[in-house]
This record gives C-alpha cells, sequence and structure tokens, in this order.
C-alpha cells in the first residue's frame, strides 16, 4: 500500500530510540522530511533535523516545530515509578510521569497545530499505551498518564476538526525497547506473553498519520495481540 508519505514533512519527539527511532526510520523510508525532538544527542549518520530537548520544555517544542509541517508523532515517554505501591509513591515522581507522558504530548500538539493546519492532510498521532484501558499493580502513575493521553487524542481530535486535523492514539502492550527491558531487567526474556517490535508499533503509527487514514480521527489503535478482548471468565 502507498500510505502517500513521500515528499511529507514529519515532527517526531522521543526519536532516539525504541518506538520513536523505529518510527524516524519508517519515516525516512516511506520518503518523509523528518525532524526530532529528543533529549539524547543526535545519533551519526541519521538523515534528519534533530532539537535536542525535553518536551516538558515549551520553549524546545515550540522551537523544534519545522515551519511547514504535515505528521507531528508524539513518542516520548517514561515508565515512572514502577512496581511501586500507589501508597509509596512519590508525589514528585508522580507529577513527572505526568509531565513527561502528558504535558509533552499537549505541548506537542498545541504549537504543531498551527503548522499543521496549513497542510493537506494534517495528522497527530500520540503513543499511549494498553496501560490507557488496564492497571498492573505499581503502575498508577504511567496508568494515569497513558488514559489522559488516550482521552487527550478525543478532546484535541474536537478542538482540531475546523482546521482538518486528525488526531488519533496508538496503544501498543509490552514493546521490546530499551526503557522496557530497562524496567523488567532479566524478566523480559522470561515474558510468557507475545511482546511487540518497535517495528509493529512503527507501522501503525504510519497508518494513522498517513491519507490513507483520511477518516480515522479521535480513535485509539490497540496492538495487544487480543489482550483486551480476552475475558477473565473461567470458561
Amino acid at each position: 500500500m502507498d500510505l502517500g508519505l513521500s515528499g511529507l514533512s514529519a515532527l517526531v519527539t522521543g526519536g532516539a530510540s525504541g518506538i520513536g527511532r523505529a518510527t524516524v526510520d519508517a519515516l525516512l523510508a516511506e520518503g518523509a522530511t523528518v525532524t526530532v525532538l529528543d533529549r539524547a544527542p543526535r545519533p551519526e549518520g541519521l538523515d534528519v533535523t534533530w532539537v535536542q530537548g525535553d518536551v516538558t520544555d515549551e520553549e524546545a517544542v515550540r522551537s523544534a516545530i519545522p515551519a511547514r509541517l504535515d505528521v507531528a508523532v508524539g513518542c516520548a515517554g517514561i515508565s515512572g515509578p514502577m512496581g511501586t505501591n500507589a501508597r509509596e509513591t512519590a508525589r514528585d515522581d508522580f507529577a513527572r510521569t505526568l509531565e513527561v507522558n502528558l504535558t509533552g504530548q499537549f505541548l506537542l500538539a498545541k504549537h504543531a497545530a498551527p503548522a499543521l493546519a496549513g497542510s493537506v492532510f494534517p495528522a497527530i498521532v500520540f503513543v499511549a499505551s494498553d496501560s490507557s484501558f488496564v492497571a498492573a499493580p505499581g503502575m498508577a502513575a504511567y496508568c494515569a498518564s497513558k488514559g489522559g493521553v488516550l482521552m487527550l487524542t478525543k478532546a484535541l481530535a474536537v478542538d482540531f476538526a475546523a482546521d482538518g486535523i486528525r488526531v488519533n492514539c496508538v496503544c501498543p502492550s509490552i514493546v521490546d525497547t530499551p526503557m522496557a527491558r530497562g524496567d523488567l531487567g532479566d524478566a523480559f526474556d522470561e515474558l510468557d506473553c507475545p511482546v511487540l517490535r518497535p517495528q509493529d508499533v512503527a507501522r501503525a503509527i504510519l497508518y494513522l498519520a498517513s491519507p490513507a487514514a483520511r477518516g480515522v480521527n479521535g480513535t485509539a489503535h490497540v496492538l495487544d495481540f487480543g489482550g483486551l478482548a480476552t475475558s477473565t471468565f473461567p470458561a
């Protein structure tokens, strides 16, 4: 399928590794021009415009927006205090998780919208999570932040409708990324559930960002091997 992304201008936050890097690579392979905002320094040999900065820094986000923009993808995120019961979670840790995972997405959309309004097929895609829908022990901050991204997606789809800007999110389950491996340690290789590759998520992002998905707006695309559809009824 020709996604129609060739020649388009895209901005990706968190593009240095994991889902973000896979998305950058996929966009480049489709012929898009890419700008990246990330705290990490620019990797060698990557043909993109690189802005080193934090998604929670409004000026850094504003400065990363190219004059012409067709697609904005919010991949930047952190795990927060994983494995910590809510009763023991520090306020600052909780706040920082929401600041990066939720406020960072809001700032991206806020400052990308004026540039996107000039595009023929403008689109925003956020990386949320299956944790936008279900919770696991010790993940209160992460779940709250990703649940917020889910509703932010819907709210922005409504707010930006007049400018024709579509806003959607992808909600993957466990993905084989440096962040996930860092969270789980040796237990990652012992998981008894299917694990996504960053490229799996990137392909979903590119579809939602493309003119091929022009009728898709305000939705969450779940990639979890059917996990949310599986009942716990003991049948």
